[in-house]
């Protein structure tokens, strides 16, 4: 079937059945704390920014902000950032980060996907971007309100492949890893929009270092939604024999592959 032929916004519903992490704000208030520091231990908001290029006048719209991966380095380099997340959990921790470090330029807003963009007042914006954040199930509605959103550009990123899932964890507890639709479907949407978008990979070799193996099992169960006591105790059994000494901590004896897809496009200004 030629790819013109495929709906991809129905092909992108279809992979996202039975595909629920991350979806809800309560996971993600859950796992704040936590993901806040992970993302500090890599460069991938300085790739994404190098990418971007925003200029020093712009107002930028980030959503699905987060804790301020992107809000924060962002706020020093643009006019101003309106900033958006679904979990109240992260937008504290935004606010909290902006008060210690003097940033006084961006606005969290607290909304999802699915609300009315103009009732939030999110307004229009020199450059919008979505970091990893697009869970939305309507894709092209999603795809729709952001470029509505942008005066002259748009930047999301999105999984490549399994994205954050380590392969390793779920084969370790016995479940099969469901990563869900990844950027293909969203570049091919784009394409049938009549948008026609660059793309750029973002590639990362995580090696975490963990101090224990309480450690290491928390912070690799977060993948497993649900996860029962059984699994844990698997878990915690392969992590023993898998883990190897690194300094003075422990680490996988391979590192973590990840890639994302920044996909760009400028909007038409004449």
């Amino acid at each position: 079937m030629d790819r013109i032929e495929i709906d991809w916004n129905a092909a992108w519903q279809k992979a996202r059945e039975g595909f629920s992490q991350g979806s809800d704000s309560s996971f993600w208030d859950k796992r704040a704390p936590a993901f806040a520091r992970h993302v500090k231990e890599t460069d991938y908001e300085k790739r994404f920014l190098d990418l971007m290029q925003p200029a020093p006048s712009w107002s930028v719209l980030d959503f699905g902000c987060g804790a301020g991966t992107l809000a924060i380095p962002l706020a020093r380099r643009v006019a101003s950032v309106t900033a958006v997340d679904f979990s109240r959990v992260m937008l504290d921790l935004l606010r909290q980060s902006c008060r210690e470090e003097g940033i006084t330029n961006v606005t969290p807003l607290h909304g999802s996907w699915d609300d009315d963009w103009e009732s939030l007042g999110i307004g229009s914006h020199d450059a919008v971007i979505a970091s990893r954040s697009l869970v939305a199930l309507d894709l092209r509605e999603a795809i729709t309100k952001l470029d509505r959103a942008a005066r002259r550009s748009v930047h999301i990123s999105s999984l490549v492949g399994d994205g954050p899932q380590d392969r390793r964890i779920y084969e370790a507890v016995g479940r099969t890893l469901v990563s869900g639709p990844d950027y293909i479907y969203l570049y091919n949407l784009l394409y049938q929009m009549g948008i026609r978008a660059t793309i750029n990979f973002i590639t990362h070799r995580e090696w975490k270092v963990y101090g224990n193996l309480d450690e290491a099992l928390e912070g690799n169960c977060w993948m497993l939604k649900d996860v029962t006591r059984e699994e844990l105790g698997l878990l915690r059994r392969y992590l023993a024999a898998t883990l190897q000494a690194h300094g003075s901590g422990w680490r996988m004896p391979e590192p973590r592959v990840v890639r994302w897809a920044l996909i760009s496009w400028e909007k038409d200004t004449e």
